[in-house]
């Protein structure tokens, strides 16, 4: 598994977490967000979402990460261990226990296909 951002800054310092995410700043890419959310919430990608996310020309923007964290606490709360989160036009599998994004893909490349090993659902 990919941890982006990980714990340690590029000079080997502790990040700390902040609660939430703040507002997008001017120029600011997905990867800056993402870093950022998964220093903050612990959420990591595994190497295949990354590559799907990117293979698709997916993103979530700063407001997107804060709903799949809130997302992924909500179906931790209840219990879930994988997870299948919709967010816009985005369906990601979820590890909720590993607080790991599986994959990614469009939502609308979900119809008709069928998601199995998931005990959960949350509509973000």
């Amino acid at each position: 598994m990919n941890r982006i951002g990980g714990i340690q800054g590029p000079s080997g310092e502790a990040l700390r977490p902040r609660s939430g995410v703040g507002p997008a700043k001017a120029g600011e890419g997905f990867k800056d967000i993402l870093a950022e959310t998964t220093r903050a919430g612990g959420l990591k990608f595994s190497k295949h979402a990354l590559d799907r996310i990117a293979s698709r020309g997916m993103a979530l923007d700063r407001a997107g990460l804060e709903r799949l964290l809130n997302a992924v606490e909500a179906a931790g709360s209840k219990g879930a261990n994988e997870s299948l989160v919709l967010i816009d036009e985005l369906a990601l599998i979820v590890s909720v226990k590993n607080r790991t994004v599986i994959t990614a893909m469009p939502s609308a490349e979900t119809r008709g296909n069928v998601f199995t090993a998931i005990d959960s659902a949350v509509v973000a």
